[in-house]
């Protein structure tokens, strides 16, 4: 790659954020350029990489409470971009109107690629750039992402979107995903995995968000029908929970119960109690010894059969995968 010009990648932290949001991402990045330089004859490094502070302040810092020092701000770089990565965000310290969104909406045009990690997907959105466009988030965000920004295809699943040169992606680690997906799109897959095996890590993580997501928050349904059902339910997973005794329990009509649960929860009935069903059969995969058919049983998803469709339609994994790789890590090694 002799006289081949670098890439440059801006990241652009915002105060409050994880360590990680900055750090998979650089990482990803520093190892190829290593690889380039030290295994490929005449290797050049592939990217540059700075940190570009989003206001006039370059001490960024970070929850851990460690600082950053940005080389410049956003507003400061006069040379070409390939790559903008928003770090993480903070909603509650760019209100609407800052003039960082601008900064973004200005600079777009110009990159060839614009990405976020974690919430930084709000800056992406506040500056309009996600309208009509699929994107992620972190799960716990994606909701509420929705419902601030109608105009954008919000999925909470994959751990990165790729919707023409614009990439989000979920919660704190998938920053790392997304890295090393552009770096395949830049150099190649077997650059990019020989840098995912130098990081232990899957070039392409398997599975979803919602691995990670909790299905139901309950907490915020707690003077609601589900909320006050809610712990009765969890005693009786094993017994008929048909919306009619859900109704009968409550004291209401079936088609009023199906109508204040729906518009309470966003769910029918019946969805909510599978849910449910999958939420503790969740727990008893990650913390006990039970066998598959007596967690089956416990909750009442019926034989193994039904609780692996069960599970795959809402985990997008298997009860025996997700038993593999949330199982509690304090166990002894023989």
């Amino acid at each position: 790659m002799p006289g081949k010009q670098r890439r440059l990648i801006v990241i652009v932290p915002s105060p409050g954020i994880f360590l990680l949001d900055i750090a998979g991402p650089v990482d990803v990045f520093t190892v190829v350029n290593k690889i380039l330089k030290e295994e490929i004859a005449n290797g050049k490094e592939e990217y540059e990489i700075m940190m570009a502070s989003p206001t006039n302040n370059r001490k960024i810092k970070t929850k851990s409470e460690i600082e950053l020092d940005c080389a410049v701000t956003v507003a400061e770089i006069n040379r070409p971009v390939d790559t903008l990565i928003v770090a993480g965000f903070s909603m509650q310290q760019f209100q609407p109107g800052h003039p960082f969104f601008q900064l973004l909406k200005d600079i777009y045009p110009k990159v060839r690629r614009i990405a976020s990690v974690c919430v930084g997907t709000y800056a992406l959105a506040e500056a309009g750039i996600l309208n009509g466009k699929k994107a992620t988030t972190h799960w716990e965000f994606s909701r509420q992402l929705q419902e601030r920004y109608p105009a954008i295809k919000v999925d909470s699943n994959p751990f990165y979107i790729r919707d023409g040169n614009v990439y989000t992606s979920g919660g704190v680690s998938s920053g790392i995903d997304l890295a090393l997906a552009l770096v395949e799109e830049d150099v190649g897959r077997d650059l990019a995995l020989k840098a995912a095996r130098k990081l232990v890590l899957h070039l392409k993580r398997i599975g979803y968000q919602s691995q990670f997501s909790s299905l139901l928050q309950v907490y915020s349904l707690e003077n609601s029908i589900a909320g006050k059902l809610h712990p009765w339910m969890l005693r009786h997973l094993q017994d008929d929970l048909q919306v009619e005794h859900l109704a009968a329990r409550s004291n209401m009509s079936i088609r009023n119960f199906n109508r204040v649960f729906v518009k309470e929860t966003g769910v029918t009935p019946a969805r909510f109690v599978e849910k449910l069903r999958i939420e503790v059969a969740r727990k008893y995969l990650e913390d006990s010894d039970l066998s598959m058919e007596q967690i089956a049983e416990k909750c009442g998803l019926g034989g193994l059969v039904s609780m692996r469709r069960t599970f795959l339609r809402h985990m997008m994994i298997s009860p025996s995968e997700y038993r593999r790789s949330f199982r509690t890590s304090l166990q002894t090694i023989e």
